[in-house]
């Protein structure tokens, strides 16, 4: 059985305080993106394998994949073992919720393959287990998220007649560093009445916070952001802790854009 994880972006990302468990209390709108990795799953005869194709996914040990079929079999130790292979098109440590995503779709494949009959809320409770943005990819629609990012509200918002431009310029930036160097502030308007204005409006309004942190320190983050809004995006930003940008663009306009070979960049149909 194949399927297909998509990434996400982040419109907007305050952080709002710490909390006494070590964790930040956030706000933000997820929003998905269809670039996808490809994960197919097959039973096995012999002992589970993993296989990873495309881009580097790290030590397949730590895989969440893996995690979410092991979170799974310790409940429901009938499962049989499996041969499962990632290929992997969303660039890792981005910002883009690639390896959440593909936990939440195994954990979505296995259910169905073998007949668990998971209730979708009990499949939400073992993708938290796994990561603050698993949840996300379960319902895989516009969410205005809190808590950690793991409270989760559907919201009405619809971005198809415009079109995106990701960038990655293959930088690994530490969520640890950049949380430790965050100071929490309740802002003046929250994400999810700017989420509402006009898009047109959110250039001024919609932020994340973690943006000048990352920006003092990579000027050609900075850059990439500027240079989008000199080709008339709509909308650009920084998605999550980085180092992706992206650039909301209208669809039937033309942007002539130089990007650095050595950087991943895609367009997509919102």
């Amino acid at each position: 059985m194949v399927t297909f994880p998509n990434c996400k972006i982040n419109l907007g990302l305050n952080i709002l305080q710490k909390r006494k468990d070590g964790y930040h209390d956030l706000e933000t709108v997820f929003y998905p993106v269809a670039l996808n990795d490809v994960l197919e799953v097959v039973s096995s005869e012999g002992k589970t394998e993993f296989k990873n194709t495309g881009i580097s996914g790290g030590e397949p040990s730590n895989n969440l994949c893996l995690k979410a079929f092991y979170l799974l079999k310790k409940d429901y130790p009938h499962l049989p073992e499996i041969k499962m292979h990632l290929h992997k098109t969303i660039p890792v440590g981005a910002g883009l919720g690639g390896g959440s995503a593909d936990a939440a779709f195994t954990l979505s494949l296995i259910n169905q393959k073998y007949a668990l009959n998971i209730p979708f809320d009990d499949l939400l409770v073992y993708a938290s287990q796994l990561g603050s943005d698993c949840p996300f990819f379960l319902l895989n629609s516009p969410c205005f998220a809190t808590g950690a990012g793991e409270k989760m509200e559907p919201i009405h918002l619809s971005l198809s007649s415009f079109k995106i431009l990701l960038i990655n310029p293959g930088i690994h930036i530490s969520t640890k560093e950049l949380f430790g160097k965050i100071t929490p502030a309740t802002p003046q308007q929250s994400i999810k009445e700017i989420i509402r204005q006009p898009i047109e409006t959110w250039k001024n309004d919609l932020k994340n916070d973690f943006e000048p942190i990352v920006f003092s320190k990579y000027e050609e983050i900075k850059k990439l952001k500027e240079d989008l809004y000199k080709k008339n995006a709509v909308y650009a930003a920084m998605t999550g802790t980085g180092s992706t940008i992206y650039g909301i663009f209208k669809k039937n306009l033309q942007v002539d854009l130089i990007i650095n070979k050595d950087f991943f960049y895609k367009w997509i149909n919102l």
